[in-house]
């Protein structure tokens, strides 16, 4: 069978995007931020927990734990992603990580006020069965579509995982608004979704297992021990990277821009809970604007850029961000953080499917196997993750303020901005000179 642009092993590929947004959205995005913060504050220590014995404010332990998971991926994917392209076994791997992230938040529900270790350990496993089954799905787009469609199928994957995650959210959101109707507490309704999470998650999950082609044994490139192999690779792709003009452009950009909107991500519920008192239900529906309007933002962002181009596309959606990070400061009422999130939507769907596509387009063309180059790429994003994580949590317990933490991220994206500038005037100056030598 023809891998490339086939319909139904794009749709299959697209599905795993669906299973595992669900994740994205309960577990990092609504529910379980909610209710972390309520069964973690109390009037004896206010906001503050302990922690095998520490002492964290509630929401700087969980951004911690979550920046701790994501430096564990960037040591263990070099590794994994070797392992997978000497034996073109990289769907395997898509369901190991798929199975631990599923498990750990069924975990979940089992995660209450007097067992926040077990909570917080699950809490990070499931952040990195997430992140471990990504690397290998994306590794899939070159191999799944040519250079002029990758752009369209990046986004018809954000699509279905949008679409999948809102509809298993608004099942999650009957329960959380009416727990009584089923007999649940508040609480019970909250500890239900992360259940259902771990359940859809692998269930459809395997629609990509079934369908997806295996990758390709790449043994005769390997010629160190497949644990050193990993990083050795990643050595390789970045000495491969350095002689080529856009691609190592893009790659810094894409790490700063990531620090901020990656982080915006993951903590924009808490804010929500903590800051404005905003109740699960409000949350919920908050949310649920974001995933909407981000359907809309990825294919627009898809079809601006055959128009003006991706880094220009990039460029505009980065201001953006800045701008959003800025208001998020000032953000004082609900009505507000409604407003904020439908401009945080429309850019959010943007930003991911345009990046990934980008790094794709840059990629030379015909190389045996892909895992190696999107683990690096998997690399940048997760080290951009920590690196944001970390200093959200640092300076929230630094200031004791959420609002200077996002007030900060700020300058990343303003970094990511200005080499964002670089790569174009570097793309103008390479196609000049290819019209020139035409000529």
């Amino acid at each position: 069978m023809e891998t490339k642009n086939n319909k139904k092993i794009i749709r299959a590929w697209a599905f795993f995007d669906w299973a595992n947004s669900a994740y994205n959205l309960v577990i990092t995005s609504t529910i379980f931020p909610a209710y972390y913060v309520a069964i973690t504050a109390n009037s004896r220590n206010g906001d503050r927990v302990t922690f095998f014995g520490k002492s964290f404010i509630n929401t700087a332990l969980s951004n911690y734990a979550l920046a701790v998971a994501y430096m564990i991926m960037v040591l263990l994917l070099p590794v994994l992603s070797s392992i997978a392209d000497y034996r073109g076994n990289k769907k395997v791997f898509m369901q190991f990580f798929t199975w631990l992230g599923s498990l750990s938040c069924c975990g979940l529900f089992f995660f209450g006020p007097n067992n926040l270790e077990f909570g917080i350990i699950c809490f990070a496993l499931a952040a990195i069965g997430y992140s471990g089954g990504f690397v290998f799905y994306n590794s899939y787009l070159p191999q799944i579509a040519t250079v002029d469609m990758q752009d369209s199928v990046s986004a018809k994957g954000f699509t279905y995982g949008y679409v999948g995650s809102v509809i298993l959210q608004i099942i999650c959101l009957i329960f959380v608004l009416s727990p009584k109707t089923f007999h649940l507490t508040s609480g019970g309704a909250a500890q239900l979704s992360f259940l259902l999470v771990g359940i859809w998650w692998i269930s459809f999950a395997y629609i990509p297992f079934i369908v997806l082609p295996k990758g390709s044994p790449n043994a005769q490139t390997h010629h160190h021990n497949i644990i050193k192999g990993g990083f050795v690779e990643l050595g390789k792709v970045w000495a491969k990277v350095k002689t080529m003009p856009l691609l190592k452009r893009f790659l810094p950009a894409f790490f700063f821009y990531s620090m901020g909107v990656q982080t915006i991500m993951l903590v924009a519920a808490g804010f929500g809970a903590k800051v404005l008192k905003m109740e699960t239900s409000g949350l919920i529906e908050i949310i649920l604007i974001i995933q909407l309007v981000a359907i809309g933002g990825a294919t627009l962002m898809s079809r601006l850029s055959a128009i003006i181009g991706n880094v220009k596309v990039l460029i505009l959606v980065v201001i953006i961000w800045i701008a959003a990070c800025i208001a998020a400061y000032f953000v004082t009422t609900i009505p507000q953080f409604y407003a904020l999130a439908v401009v945080v939507g429309l850019i959010m769907g943007g930003i991911q499917s345009m990046s990934r596509s980008t790094y794709s387009k840059y990629l030379p063309e015909n190389i045996p196997d892909t895992a190696s180059f999107f683990s690096f790429y998997d690399v940048t994003e997760k080290l951009a993750i920590v690196g944001g994580m970390f200093s959200f949590a640092f300076i929230e317990e630094l200031t004791g303020s959420m609002r200077n933490s996002t007030l900060a991220l700020c300058g990343f994206f303003i970094v990511g901005l200005i080499l964002l500038f670089s790569l174009l005037s570097a793309e103008k100056k390479i196609k000049k000179n290819t019209e020139f030598s035409a000529v």
